[in-house]
């Protein structure tokens, strides 16, 4: 027997836009969290404007992250407007804001101003840099991309390159729902909530993983290897006769099985590349050498006979590609949202126990602004009386 979604009963008061953090919100939405989203009067989140592509509906970039929610057009700088926004806050469990640092205090909706009303809310702040030496810069994913030291190990040796989505935007909305989602779990023991800040530059500079520690332990900030690993040999993309194969041996014995499949298994007690250690050392000889054997066929061919001799390898392929993969693999990697739309990829976690309701669409500008605002002027219990969730 499933039950409701995790976060039913949940109420996200949502005064972000563009990335990271519709993309958090519409993560509570998929947990089963109302999300109201507070858009501005005439033109709503500027993503709705970034195309191409568009649908009949809006762009594609905006459809991407804001399912599942609801929308109301409020003008924070007019009274009335301004009235129902704190309304919102004091019925909401979570807030979640990407103004530029100061912005909410002008209004009087900073965590400090709202709190006292509703000391169970769990509130966000999203921003570029932070409330203290970078709050007046501002904060876009290939800006972040490139002080954070991202292009610095991305790309070939020659040429500092972004990732090919706003991967730290990503990075940060995932960050922002851990942080709320622990906020939330620490309520339910205390009930108190929290002020929770979030930055790009943080969340990238966390993603770095063995790369930072590399440059913290070294003191020696690590470069470009294209797609090459720094400490895995082969851990990359080799050519084949018609196009690029990924192979990732992740020890000994998975080049063993690399290095038969090509018919050259003496390569594997080569001394330039009996260890791993040697293969990344004699990298320059090491690639050649594969690349040859790998050019007698096409790269489709070897992917399958690697794969058979669990090698891990792969063609490299498009997005379409991948969500075909994930379909054949009974993996589900998408969801509908609605006849006549364009199905979306879901929420990549996947529950037993839980049910699995079907997504609505992203609203159009303003869609819920009358029912939302007929909603808000019922009285009700406030957002910091547990009693009342």
């Amino acid at each position: 027997m499933t039950r409701p979604r995790p976060l039913g009963g949940v109420l996200v008061a949502d005064f972000s836009r563009v990335l990271a953090g519709p993309l958090a919100t519409m993560t509570l939405a998929d947990l089963g969290a109302r999300v109201v989203k507070v858009e501005r009067p005439g033109v709503g989140d500027e993503t709705r404007t970034w195309g191409p592509p568009f649908t009949e509906h809006g762009s594609t970039y905006f459809e991407s992250v804001n399912r599942g929610k609801e929308s109301v057009v409020l003008d924070l700088t007019e009274t009335g407007d301004l009235a129902v926004a704190r309304e919102l806050i004091r019925r909401a469990d979570v807030v979640i804001e990407n103004f530029k640092p100061g912005t909410m205090a002008r209004l009087g909706l900073a965590y400090e101003d709202v709190v006292v009303g509703n000391p169970g809310l769990v509130y966000c702040s999203i921003s570029g840099f932070g409330t203290a030496g970078g709050r007046d810069l501002l904060g876009y994913d290939f800006l972040v991309q490139a002080v954070g030291g991202l292009m610095s190990i991305t790309g070939p040796p020659e040429d500092p390159t972004k990732v090919g989505v706003a991967v730290v935007d990503v990075l940060t909305g995932k960050d922002a729902v851990i942080g709320i989602l622990a906020a939330l779990a620490a309520r339910a023991r205390t009930g108190h909530g929290d002020h929770i800040e979030v930055t790009l530059l943080t969340s990238s500079l966390g993603a770095m993983v063995n790369q930072g520690q590399a440059a913290l332990t070294t003191g020696v900030a690590p470069g470009r290897a294209g797609n090459a690993h720094p400490s895995i040999a082969p851990y990359e993309t080799l050519r084949c006769r018609d196009g690029m194969i990924a192979v990732a041996c992740g020890n000994n014995g998975q080049f063993a099985r690399l290095v038969a499949v090509l018919g050259s298994s003496a390569l594997a007690t080569d001394p330039r590349y009996a260890t791993n250690a040697d293969r990344v050392a004699n990298r320059e000889t090491l690639v050649p050498d594969l690349e040859a054997l790998l050019g007698a066929e096409d790269a489709g061919t070897w992917a399958a006979r690697l794969t058979e001799a669990k090698v891990p390898a792969g063609v490299v392929g498009s997005i379409l590609d991948a969500l075909d993969l994930g379909q054949r693999l009974g993996l589900a990697p998408t969801v509908t949202i609605g006849a006549g739309r364009a199905p979306q990829v879901r929420h990549p976690v996947r529950w037993t126990a839980y049910e699995t309701a079907q997504p609505t669409p992203p609203p159009a500008l303003g869609e819920q602004s009358h029912a939302v605002r007929e909603w808000l002027s019922a009285p009700t219990a406030s957002g910091g009386d547990l009693e009342s969730r």
